[in-house]
């Protein structure tokens, strides 16, 4: 108790510190070693960008506080990126300083693509969101304790289905050798996963106390079932179905679920820092036994719920198509409809999901919509706030809440989206006069 009441007062501490208008720091113009030059992508918001001194030094701070090897990120006003940057390692071995077009698992913000797939159909009218997804799947999708409850689309998209937050460790085999598509998954293992008597089948996946639609249970694998739903529905891979009506339209070619497919020299290494050092994730088996990974690199068999490799340059294609209510420079991959549909809470979601997106507080003032990625190694945020037309993307390839501890792992995280979005023109403090 005493420790976790010392660690509330540092996060007290520090974020006053940091968020200070008086805030100062000594020795302000040192160079900061692990700092790549400022990419700034339109010359026209040169003006607009804060020159704030600091940011490098609060970042960098950041980073040691909370043991990131590196962060890319980008801040993007309106249509346009108007700042992007990287620190750190991403290979620390080989001493690779990330840029905009680094490769990083991004995990749960995997979910927002995946969501847009199904939505293009929704669009077609091939399903209705409060349609039983029975109708369409080739085995019988229930509750075990709620046997007559159907689930539906809507269901799934905001983790209402009654699927438990947390299943068993056969769901997160992250081991992989290969890269999908692979020949068992999504069918027969959703079957074999879900059903009473399969294979890999335990009651403990369903809610025993919460029929569909009672209560918001974040479930990764909805998300692969929504993954199936797109192959049936659309009749072509999953893989293939994103590749031509997302990756292609919006310009992200070093977008992919296939790691083999993508170069692996700008591929960012996730890392765990213990007991004073950085390991690979693959140097792990004296913490991970089995489940540490051959490769330094994720290869997740649940890849639609989390396994997405993209940069920080390709994301921001599919936040400003998002942010610009379904359009891309002339494309449109959704209905201005449809992306405020998406992004709107469903009733009663104590998670605050939408549809496949979610809001997420930035301070007590200001709330952002979009996602965030959180497995070991790695540390994703992908926002915006409508009202103000600012988005941000960070990228980290390590994880405080694994390997230092929650707290700061979440200090960590609101500082740096704060950080981010007052740069991009968030001015909170003349919001509050």
């Amino acid at each position: 108790m005493k420790k976790i009441i010392k660690n509330k007062f540092l996060v007290i501490i520090i974020f006053i510190l940091f968020t200070s208008p008086n805030f100062i720091i000594v020795n302000s113009s040192k160079k900061i070693e692990s700092n790549i030059e400022n990419n700034t992508l339109n010359q026209s918001f040169e003006n607009q960008i804060i020159q704030n001194n600091f940011l490098d030094i609060k970042i960098s701070l950041i980073m040691k506080f909370a043991k990131f090897p590196s962060i890319s990120a980008c801040i993007i006003n309106k249509n346009e990126i108007i700042w992007s940057k990287g620190y750190g390692y991403y290979d620390i071995r080989n001493q690779k300083v990330p840029n905009s077009d680094t490769i990083f698992l991004i995990a749960s913000i995997t979910k927002t693509i995946v969501g847009t797939a199904l939505m293009q159909l929704y669009e077609k009218g091939l399903f209705n969101l409060d349609e039983d997804v029975n109708n369409y799947l080739p085995f019988n999708l229930r509750n075990p304790n709620f046997p007559d409850e159907p689930i539906t689309f809507r269901m799934l998209f905001s983790h209402t289905s009654s699927l438990n937050t947390n299943t068993r460790n056969e769901y997160y085999w992250m081991n992989f050798s290969g890269d999908p598509p692979f020949d068992f998954f999504p069918e027969p293992y959703l079957e074999e996963f879900l059903i009473p008597g399969g294979k890999y089948y335990h009651e403990d996946v369903w809610s025993e106390i919460y029929k569909p639609g009672e209560k918001a249970m974040y479930a990764n694998i909805g998300f692969d079932l929504i993954s199936y739903l797109v192959e049936i529905i659309s009749k072509e891979s999953f893989l293939t179905y994103c590749q031509k009506n997302i990756f292609n339209p919006l310009e992200m070619y070093n977008t992919s679920f296939n790691l083999s497919t993508l170069n692996i020299e700008n591929v960012a290494k996730p890392y765990h820092y213990y007991q004073g050092e950085y390991y690979q994730i693959n140097e792990l088996s004296f913490l991970l036994g089995n489940y540490a990974p051959e490769q330094p690199y994720w290869k997740i068999r649940c890849y639609p719920a989390g396994g997405l490799y993209t940069t920080i340059n390709d994301l921001s294609h599919f936040l400003i198509a998002h942010m610009n209510k379904g359009i891309y420079k002339n494309f449109k991959i959704l209905e201005r409809e449809t992306v405020e549909l998406m992004h709107t809470i469903q009733p009663d979601n104590s998670i605050k999901y939408g549809l496949a997106w979610m809001e997420y507080q930035i301070t007590n003032k200001y709330s952002a919509m979009g996602h965030g990625g959180d497995i070991m190694g790695v540390d994703t945020w992908m926002l915006y706030m409508p009202s103000e037309e600012i988005g941000i993307i960070y990228f980290a390839n390590g994880n405080p809440a694994y390997s230092i501890n929650p707290i700061i792992g979440y200090l960590s995280i609101q500082l740096l989206l704060y950080f981010l979005f007052k740069e991009g023109g968030l001015n909170y403090y003349n919001n509050l006069k």
